[in-house]
């Protein structure tokens, strides 16, 4: 069965990266927490986005109401996460899965700490899958044990993740369309690298130069921690 739904180890895995929430004004994600990479990639995702109309009733218009359009509001995502390790029946992985996808509902220490608390940011990644990449704060996390050890340890549940984006203030102008395309700022972390992010964003590690033209660096080797690179959209990067 859990072959069935996941992905064989070649292919690429999905996987939510968990950030501190941002100090201040900004918004770009904090640090990054933790990595939760998926066993088996989901089966489906459900992606929504709202555009808010008002109605305004006109007397002398008998045809009906007049509709006034009042914004857009941001993506939502709804994904599966299967988690299975039933051939390791006293194996507590499931469970301290679940209790960290739980913990993304929860305040962070360092955001507490600084009199800003919030939950952690996520960023859902897929290979090139750049529709479901976005910002997000996780609004809920439904957890169903299906099947537990001799212990009474859990050994396989499945999560239902609930993200709604946080929309970012990075977009510029593309000169070739004229239309705006978004970008992201990603904050350096120990263990980066040009060729990993350039795998992270787009699916293809070897379009990081689009990385390095976008930040002016001249040596790809050295990134230092702290330091926020500028994203190219997916849309601008030359494969």
């Amino acid at each position: 069965m859990p072959q069935s739904r996941g992905a064989g180890k070649s292919l690429v895995r999905a996987s939510i990266a968990i950030h501190e929430p941002p100090l201040g004004k900004s918004t770009t994600p904090g640090a990054l927490m933790k990595t939760f990479s998926f066993d088996f990639n989901p089966a489906q995702l459900s992606l929504g986005r709202r555009a808010q109309w008002t109605m305004t009733p006109a007397a002398a218009v008998r045809e009906g109401a007049k509709a006034q359009f009042m914004g857009s509001e941001a993506r939502e995502m709804s994904v599966e996460v299967f988690l299975d390790t039933s051939d390791k029946p006293t194996d507590n992985t499931v469970l301290k899965k679940v209790e960290s996808l739980l913990s993304c509902c929860g305040v962070t220490a360092r955001s507490k700490a600084a009199d800003q608390p919030s939950p952690p940011w996520v960023v859902f990644q897929w290979g090139s899958f750049a529709t479901a990449r976005f910002t997000a704060y996780v609004s809920s996390v439904q957890a169903s044990y299906t099947l537990f050890g001799t212990t009474g340890i859990p050994i396989r549940a499945t999560c239902q993740l609930q993200l709604h984006e946080i929309p970012q203030a990075t977009a510029r102008q593309n000169p070739t369309s004229g239309a705006l395309t978004a970008r992201r700022v990603h904050r350096v972390v120990a263990g980066d690298s040009l060729p990993s992010l350039a795998w992270r964003e787009y699916g293809d590690a070897t379009v990081w130069r689009a990385i390095a033209e976008a930040n002016d660096i001249d040596d790809p080797s050295r990134l230092t921690a702290g330091a926020e690179l500028l994203l190219p959209a997916p849309q601008e990067v030359r494969r």
